[in-house]
């Protein structure tokens, strides 16, 4: 059933759109119209349940990231790999390896079941996993346990920066959109917190992975009564379920509004005919390069490095460990609630060049620190203060904005896909930044990585001055018309 606004898409072809797109204000906010009156923007509260919800599986991935920290010495004694690194290494690591294959799957479960089906695909390996984590015997039980955990994790985050992206309003789309960086701090700490007992009660790091299987379970349950993205119905050719699910988010007075934002790009007859080498040449490739390149030096900005080995850091100085996870989980969150805030105010693209400048700064302070001539007490505050600093700001903009951006720059046709081929780079650095950071400070020397570090941050600043469109306050719709060039 194609619906009546299928049928009518054909009313605004692209030519005639920028008619429509000259009713949105300078300032970007959205304002619609009904009989020649001015309705103003949706009304946030019906969409934020849906994106509270969909931020659960940030929550999952921040815990299952988070949840080894405190717990890896139990693992070991009870598992009996006590003092083999290799195997502490791959208890660690096996998630990033699920997660990298869950994300190259992604785009095609995405695009296949919809963005609702997607998130209990992602929710019941996070189950599975977390149940054989919790009751197995033996390392390999652990390790599989991890790798079931790892395939949802890679899923779970470019599903929530698409659903969040598609059914939010476009003048709180930046708000939302810094709701998935806020929920994987939350799940960072709360694995901290939730194993801090670890150390003095046997066998708790079993509970702290049956902890886990409860958020999971919430997220496969409560998506059944959360909307479909009207995107993705639309595209299917279902259009009167989109204009349902747009009622349901946006309000009976926006739905024609939405709907015909909706057909300026996207047809609801085609079937979705891209294939995955298309991504990479013609009139695609200029943003899936702009999104690649951007988890690329997310990741080559060194802030895992600063996230696997904080506590290492902390500890060379007579800090205790849970007192370091703690200042690096508060910096994180202060970060991500600050972006949060003015992520509709002063936008995406400033956000990124600010974080970006700010964690070259911070990436200094620790060049600095690790100078002959810095030691004592100036070592210890300008080491642990440059790495709390560019906790901070990584979490101000180059934390959140990558993938809120992406969801809003990839046209509707390659949306999934895309962000499945972005999402894969991010979970292929993230492994190689975190396999090889120790080696290389031993080789060269922390004075000459973390310049690196601070090379890759500057060229980020470059890169986000010279490619980067800001989306703030625009209609995806909108978004597309200016960046994908004609057939």
């Amino acid at each position: 059933m194609r619906g009546r606004y299928v049928d009518a898409s054909s009313m605004y072809k692209r030519g005639a759109s920028r008619d429509y797109i000259n009713a949105y204000d300078e300032e970007g906010s959205s304002v619609h119209f009904l009989n020649g009156k001015d309705i103003g923007n949706p009304p946030w509260r019906r969409s934020l349940p849906h994106v509270l919800v969909a931020t659960l599986s940030s929550f999952l991935a921040g815990y299952h990231l988070g949840v080894i920290n405190e717990t890896l010495e139990g693992i070991s004694l009870d598992l009996g790999f006590s003092g083999n690194t290799l195997a502490e290494g791959l208890v660690v690591s096996t998630c990033l390896g699920g997660a990298f294959a869950g994300s190259l799957f992604s785009g095609w479960i995405v695009d296949g079941v919809g963005r609702r089906r997607a998130f209990q695909f992602c929710a019941l390996p996070m189950i599975i996993g977390a149940s054989m984590s919790a009751t197995t015997k033996s390392l390999w039980g652990m390790l599989l346990g991890r790798l079931f955990v790892g395939t949802g994790m890679g899923l779970g985050p470019s599903v929530a920066a698409l659903y969040v992206a598609e059914v939010s309003p476009a003048f709180v789309r930046g708000t939302f959109g810094s709701f998935p960086q806020i929920a994987t701090c939350l799940g960072l700490m709360g694995a901290l917190f939730i194993g801090l007992p670890a150390k003095e009660i046997v066998g708790w790091w079993r509970i702290c992975f049956w902890v886990s299987a409860i958020p999971a379970a919430l997220l496969a349950v409560s998506m059944e009564f959360c909307a479909e993205s009207p995107h993705w119905l639309f595209k299917r050719g279902r259009g009167i379920e989109a204009e349902a699910e747009f009622e349901k988010i946006l309000g009976g007075l926006h739905v024609k509004s939405a709907m015909a934002e909706l057909s300026m790009s996207d047809r609801g007859d085609e079937t979705d005919t891209i294939k995955f080498s298309e991504l990479f040449y013609g009139r695609h490739f200029k943003v899936v390069f702009i999104g690649s390149t951007l988890f690329a030096l997310q990741q080559l900005s060194g802030i895992n490095a600063v996230f696997y080995f904080s506590s290492t850091v902390f500890k060379s100085f007579g800090i205790p460990s849970d007192i370091a996870n703690i200042s690096v989980g508060i910096a994180n969150l202060l970060g991500s609630l600050i972006a949060m805030i003015l992520m509709d105010k002063l936008g995406r693209k400033v956000l990124l060049l600010g974080s970006f400048s700010g964690m070259a700064l911070s990436m200094g302070l620790q060049v600095i620190a690790a100078n002959s001539f810095s030691s004592g007490s100036g070592a210890l505050y300008l080491s642990v203060g440059g790495m709390l600093l560019s906790v901070l700001t990584f979490a101000l903009g180059a934390g959140p904005v990558p993938g809120l951006l992406l969801s809003e720059i990839f046209p509707g046709q390659i949306r999934a896909k895309a962000m499945a081929v972005c999402m894969a780079v991010h979970w292929v650095m993230n492994f190689f930044v975190g396999l090889f950071f120790l080696r290389l400070l031993e080789q060269i020397g922390a004075v000459v990585l973390y310049t690196i570090f601070a090379a890759f941050c500057l060229l980020a600043v470059f890169f986000v001055k010279t490619n980067v469109l800001e989306t703030k306050g625009k209609s995806l719709q909108e978004i597309e018309i200016a960046l994908l060039p004609p057939e």
